[in-house]
């Protein structure tokens, strides 16, 4: 069965950059899309960024123009960069591929952003 493996979350200081990568650890068929979503305690996970498999990118309201999503097929990989961080971004990210048949999710990576 396939898993979602993330890496790149850590500390980082106001305004400054971190990248997330997420592939998965099988082969995961019939991609619909592959994202990133976000969750800190007591409010409920909310979109950051997604990529269709046709190319088209939503991305939360606050972090557009700040934020950038992008895949490499030959990878399958998908990545978040992140720039201009700011502390209201601090929160556990978590990556979401969608198939025809099922979702699934990654176990997360923290990401803080000290002030």
């Amino acid at each position: 069965q396939a898993q979602l493996v993330e890496s790149g979350g850590g500390l980082v200081q106001a305004g400054g950059s971190l990248r997330l990568s997420c592939a998965p650890s099988g082969s995961i068929f019939s991609f619909v899309s592959m994202g990133w979503y976000r969750q800190v305690p007591g409010k409920q996970r909310e979109l950051v960024a997604a990529i269709t498999s046709v190319g088209s990118i939503n991305y939360g309201d606050s972090v557009k123009g700040r934020f950038t999503i992008s895949r490499d097929a030959a990878k399958n990989t998908v990545y978040l960069q992140m720039n201009s961080l700011k502390p209201e971004d601090t929160a556990h990210y978590y990556c979401n591929v969608r198939t025809l048949g099922r979702t699934y999710w990654g176990q997360g990576t923290q990401v803080t952003v000290s002030s």
